[in-house]
């Protein structure tokens, strides 16, 4: 296939060789794949109570874990300056060995963003370097390369929301601004990786559009998103363990006395309310979204879509009757993220320009 490719100069001319826009799908949705795979270790650092015990942010050096005993002590010691381990876990008795458990987790889940950003940037530059990016691709690849280096800061800023000693735990704002960039890069790396498969079949294809119920859509599963995030962040999954009644009613008992802007943002009966049920508009838009998908004839994305949400209320329920059981919460995450990646596919077809 020959295209019109950027050389690396940057200016725009045709070159008479073959470039070919399919390796460079794969590499962009084996980058999705990782970081799938990064939203649950992340969901398990954060059930474990994991994203505090690494009180530093060390891009570079931070990449090893402690190598020798007093290695070990000094990072325990500044764990124990935050109101985590002075509030809940000193008192219980927290060990060295307990810390090393959590530090494995939060260590883990940063190492793999370190291999996400090289696992981006080094393929990026041998296909910069070797004039195989199709024309008006760079940018593109550049702004995702951006918004993972964006997602590494504001994870720190997530973690430093909970390291005084007033505080035991981050802030769910701050929780919630590092899912929805990972969850939205993901989104666009699907979304990419698509528009250069769809240039792949056809050197004429231009990329897709996003349509209105394409839009709408995402702005209703943002707002589910975004309500999960908040519940994560205050343990509000604990806030019932029935379904469909919580309290023993349909609305539970909401304190309304610090104001509607605070208790829409911090009561976590009313934000567990508000996720278990906005979810039913989300499967609604959906539905919509993989009926088109389906009559522009990519029954392969709508099948996706309908068995990601299908599995998501499920796991969502059993996470709210077992008492948020650790290994259905993060499988609750994980197919949270597929959703996302089947939206995005869905989105992605009605969008195609014919």
């Amino acid at each position: 296939m020959v295209v019109q490719v950027e050389n690396p100069a940057g200016d725009f001319a045709p070159r008479a060789r073959s470039v070919r826009a399919l390796p460079l799908a794969r590499w962009l949705l084996a980058v999705a794949a990782l970081v799938v795979l990064m939203i649950a270790v992340g969901g398990i650092t954060r059930l474990t109570e994991s994203g505090l015990s690494i009180t530093e942010w060390k891009p570079v050096t931070g990449a090893l874990p402690p190598l020798s005993d007093a290695q070990w002590q000094a990072e325990f010691d500044g764990y124990k300056q935050i109101g985590e381990y002075r509030q809940i876990n000193g008192p219980a008795g927290m060990t060295l060995s307990d810390y090393k458990f959590i530090y494995f987790w939060e260590w883990s889940h940063r190492l793999l963003g370190r291999l996400i950003g090289l696992a981006f940037a080094l393929p990026l530059v041998w296909f910069w370097a070797r004039g195989s990016i199709p024309k008006g691709y760079k940018p593109r690849l550049l702004a995702l390369l951006a918004l993972g280096g964006l997602q590494g800061v504001f994870g720190w800023y997530m973690v430093r929301s909970g390291l005084s000693e007033k505080v035991t735990d981050v802030s769910h704002f701050w929780l919630s601004i590092h899912l929805l960039t990972a969850l939205f890069t993901l989104a666009g790396l699907v979304w990419t990786a698509l528009d250069l498969i769809q240039l792949h079949r056809n050197p004429e294809a231009k990329p897709a559009r996003l349509t209105g119920l394409a839009a709408l859509t995402g702005i209703i599963v943002f707002v589910q998103l975004l309500l999960g995030a908040w519940v994560a962040g205050l343990n509000a999954g604990l806030a019932s363990d029935t379904w469909p009644l919580m309290q023993g009613r349909l609305f539970p008992e909401v304190d309304w006395s610090k104001g509607f802007g605070w208790t829409l943002t911090h009561d976590p009966y009313l934000l567990h309310f508000l996720h278990r049920w906005w979810a039913w508009v989300a499967v609604a838009a959906l539905v919509m979204l993989s009926r088109k998908v389906r009559r522009e004839g990519v029954r392969q994305a709508s099948v996706a879509i309908h068995s990601a949400f299908g599995t998501q209320i499920l796991l969502g329920i059993a996470t709210v009757m077992t008492g948020v059981a650790l290994w259905l919460a993060v499988l609750h995450q994980l197919v949270g993220a597929l959703l996302v990646a089947a939206t995005a596919w869905g989105a992605h077809a009605v969008g195609r320009r014919k």
